[in-house]
């Protein structure tokens, strides 16, 4: 089956300016960051952990993944990310993505500044250094492999992310890192989408100059990169709507796409992709925001009616807390305070 993002992708690169068309992700790779908490808090059962009573319990990972597999069921995202091992068991395994529209994505690297881990420091007291815990021989085939021209059973998409902190040493070393993962790409024939955080630590800007500093580092990292090592589109933070609209007019066929951040209330998810796909995004990447609502599948259709111009956020707020209604469904707020837009973190700690 022709993959919708594919579509999609030659859809805006033949009309960046006219084309209509709308990305969504769902990333559900958090198993990569946050560990155990992955899956999110447990929902109304009682903790079966005596040990994590002060801290709540979590899901389990056969949770998470009987979300993932609906959400692959119901088709209206173009994109599930995972881990390299949920995507063997998923994609490898289950073959869910056989005859779907959904594109198969995996984190082909995991910096330092998404350990989420519980006592960690890394996200905040640390600069972002590069590591990978996969390999793109097992996203592509769940094991070492000569012949990269085979067809893949797992994935030939990956997020790949780099946060520049303003330290030359740290932000050098990221750098490199992400010269030699191009050029095993392109040898391996892997696809990858860029993610650009904000500095994860004290960068020594001004906080109005944050934007402008990633967006230099955006244009300045990819511009010794011919198309065959480039991106298929960006994941930023959305830093405004002035900060989105200069790096989208720089280069039309440059596709950009901001990510979700914390969960917050419901209306600042709706606000968020209403707004990125005002100021010029084409793709949207949610992860928490998706994964600790009340009800993914409803709140992914909602999503997808606001893209579509169908409704306004705070229309799409009401007629989600009716969903819930109808279905017994206790949300995590009554709707006038989810009707309320709320600070959001934009670094992924």
């Amino acid at each position: 089956m022709t993959k919708s993002l594919d579509t999609k992708l030659a859809a805006i690169h033949a009309d960046p300016h006219g084309c209509k068309e709308f990305i969504i992700a769902d990333a559900k790779d958090a198993d990569m960051a946050f560990g155990i908490q992955a899956p999110g808090p447990t929902r109304g059962e009682k903790c079966p952990h005596p040990f994590n009573e002060s801290e709540g319990c979590f899901q389990t990972l056969e949770d998470y993944r009987v979300q993932i597999r609906e959400v692959i069921q119901q088709g209206l995202v173009d994109i599930v990310l995972l881990s390299a091992s949920n995507l063997e068991q998923l994609a490898m395994q289950e073959q869910l993505f056989e005859g779907s529209p959904v594109t198969p994505a995996a984190r082909a690297n995991d910096t330092t500044d998404v350990w989420v881990v519980r006592g960690g420091k890394y996200p905040t007291h640390h600069p972002s250094r590069s590591f990978r815990s996969a390999t793109l021989d097992h996203i592509k085939y769940g094991h070492l492999e000569s012949d990269h021209s085979k067809p893949f059973i797992g994935a030939d998409l990956g997020l790949y992310s780099i946060t520049f902190t303003n330290d030359i040493e740290w932000d050098y070393r990221s750098l490199q890192a992400f010269h030699d993962f191009r050029i095993e790409a392109e040898q391996k024939q892997f696809r990858y989408f860029l993610e650009v955080f904000n500095p994860n630590v004290n960068a020594g800007i001004p906080d109005k100059k944050i934007a402008g500093f990633l967006n230099d580092h955006i244009i300045r990292s990819l511009a010794g990169v011919t198309q065959a090592g480039r991106p298929v589109f960006l994941k930023i933070p959305y830093n405004g709507p002035g900060p989105l609209e200069e790096l989208v007019a720089y280069d039309p066929q440059l596709v950009v796409g901001i990510l979700g951040g914390s969960a917050g209330t419901t209306l600042d998810a709706f606000k968020l992709i209403h707004d990125a796909r005002k100021y010029g995004a084409r793709v949207a990447l949610f992860g928490r925001k998706i994964n600790l609502s009340e009800h993914p599948l409803a709140f992914i259709q909602f999503l997808r009616l606001i893209v579509n111009g169908e409704v306004s956020p705070e229309e799409a707020v009401r007629a989600y807390h009716a969903v819930l209604q109808n279905q017994n469904i206790k949300p995590h707020r009554p709707l006038n305070r989810d009707l309320r837009t709320t600070e959001q973190a934009l670094t992924y700690g």
